[in-house]
Formats: structure tokens, sequence, C-alpha cells
């Protein structure tokens, strides 16, 4: 016989595996959980990027025109955009699906997805400056 054998008894390695299943058990929930907070912050983020650049567009339009746009459908115009129809915006990888709706004091942001990938929705409104 070999004396001074070296390994792990099978116990030990159930033991292990056993804890690591209960901590995958715990942590998959968690990270399915922070993984769809991620996009519902990222589309949040887009929003607001979409009334940053209405914003520089109702100033540009105010000070070439030596006027304030008169509706948000002018403010879109002015952007370069459509109202009220989903646009592609952005390059590869990040292509964000958007809907701007213009009225008469303010846009509706409408974030529809990003790369195709429906699970990226947020909406906001933009309101003529008074």
């Amino acid at each position: 016989m070999i004396k001074n054998q070296k390994g792990f008894t099978l116990i030990e390695i159930i033991s292990v595996l056993v804890i690591l299943g209960v901590l995958a058990a715990v942590a998959v929930p968690k990270y399915i959980d922070l993984a769809d907070q991620a996009k519902k912050s990222a589309a949040v983020g887009e929003v607001a990027e979409m009334k940053s650049t209405l914003n520089m567009a109702y100033a540009k339009s105010f000070m070439s025109n030596g006027s304030a746009p008169a509706s948000g459908a002018a403010v879109i115009t002015a952007a370069g955009l459509t109202s009220g129809t989903a646009v592609d915006i952005g390059v590869a990888p990040d292509i964000w699906n958007v809907t701007l709706t213009g009225a008469a004091s303010q846009v509706t942001v409408l974030v529809n997805s990003r790369n195709a990938d429906a699970s990226y929705t947020s909406s906001g409104t933009w309101n003529l400056p008074q």
C-alpha cells in the first residue's frame, strides 16, 4: 500500500458542489434582476440624451431665426428628425429605435428598443421653454 496518499474524499467534493449550487441559486436571480435594471437605466439615459438633443435644436433654431420655435414638432424638425415616426439613432453597436411625437408645447420621447432588443424601453416628455 502507498502511504501518505493525498487528495479529496468524495464527501468533501460533494460538499463543495452543494455549496456552489446554493451560491448559484442565490446569485443567478440577482444577476437577472441586475441585467433588467441595467436595460431600464440605459433606456432612461437614451431619453435624457434625446431631451438634450431637443434642447440643442431649440437653442440653435432660436439663435439662427431670432425667434423661438412655435411647437414641439418644429423642434423635432430642427433636430433633423421626423415627428411621429420611429427612427434609428446612433451607430453600431448602439442603435436605438426612438419615436418623437411633437405637440403644441411638448415632445413625447419613446424609446422602443436597442439593437432590436425590445426589453430596452422608456418614455419621457420634453417641454418647450417658457
